[in-house]
């Protein structure tokens, strides 16, 4: 017999079982000893995550989208589950490949970060997201066209955990908040693959710097939260899309997005310990 996904009529996501019927994590499959084909389970998983996520769109689609809040507490509840749901599984996919000396390929690059996506959108009604950077410090740009220099800002060069974010900065010394699809989108006269490189440098920076002994996990979350959030919303399909396209000669992107969606939960996890933990 072999593990097995687990996914009751209703139930919001899913998990492995040992052939016993135990619960188990996908790391910690593919770790046994008699596991052959742990590329299989790791396979199957990615398949499995993308069909929650349909089933998920479907369900929470008009609240992920922005189109409504949750009604009630039993659906308040329910986005409560769909994000831990997509942080688990993605933090699973992670641990695995890790544990297997495997890599993310393009597709796995696209289901994790739509998965990155339905999290944090499920999390923001809940007041479950930390600030982004620089929240509070901004000036609020007036109605009508602002004329400045886009740049990325590093809240603290001296602590690349807390990351940092876009800003538009004016001759008169007001910074605006920016984010990475109005340089590609509404700005003109930007240097858009010079940004786009400069994201993902960034992201590639902050989860290089959260396994620094000194990383606050708060901000190691917020920071990453901030910065995969705005990559994937200026890299999906359309505009209406939870799909994500990564751009000819970002393939590495793929991998990036895996590593740091992992990082968000682990940072996460050390101040909620059960996000990690399946129905054990």
């Amino acid at each position: 017999m072999r593990p097995r996904i687990v996914q009751a009529d209703g139930q919001i996501g899913f998990y492995w079982a040992t052939p016993a019927g135990r619960p188990a994590s996908l790391q910690a499959l593919v770790a046994e000893p008699d596991e052959d084909e742990p590329d299989r389970l790791i396979a199957t998983h990615l398949e499995a995550l993308d069909d929650s996520l349909i089933i998920a769109a479907e369900r929470f689609g008009e609240i992920l989208g922005g189109g409504r809040g949750p009604a009630n507490a039993g659906e308040r509840d329910d986005l409560v589950e769909l994000h831990r749901s997509c942080d688990r599984l993605c933090f699973e996919y992670a641990a695995a490949l890790e544990k297997s000396g495997m890599s993310a390929d393009l597709r796995a690059g696209k289901i994790i970060g739509t998965a990155v996506l339905f999290s944090i959108r499920a999390r923001r009604p809940l007041g479950l997201l930390g600030p982004a950077p620089f929240d509070g410090e901004l000036d609020e740009p007036s109605l009508g066209v602002v004329g400045g220099y886009g740049e990325y800002q590093q809240v603290d060069p001296d602590k690349p955990w807390k990351g940092g974010r876009w800003v538009l900065r004016t001759e008169a010394g007001q910074r605006f908040p920016l984010t990475l699809s109005m340089v590609f989108f509404d700005s003109s006269g930007a240097n858009k693959e010079g940004a786009r490189k400069e994201h993902h440098e960034a992201l590639r920076s902050v989860v290089s710097a959260a396994r620094l002994p000194d990383a606050d996990p708060m901000a190691v979350t917020c920071a990453l939260d901030w910065l995969l959030y705005d990559w994937l919303m200026a890299h999906r399909d359309g505009p209406d899309s939870a799909e994500i396209v990564f751009p000819k000669g970002y393939e590495d992107a793929a991998v990036l997005v895996v590593s740091a969606a992992a990082a968000s939960v682990a940072a996460r996890a050390t101040f909620d310990p059960g996000l990690v933990l399946g129905p054990h």
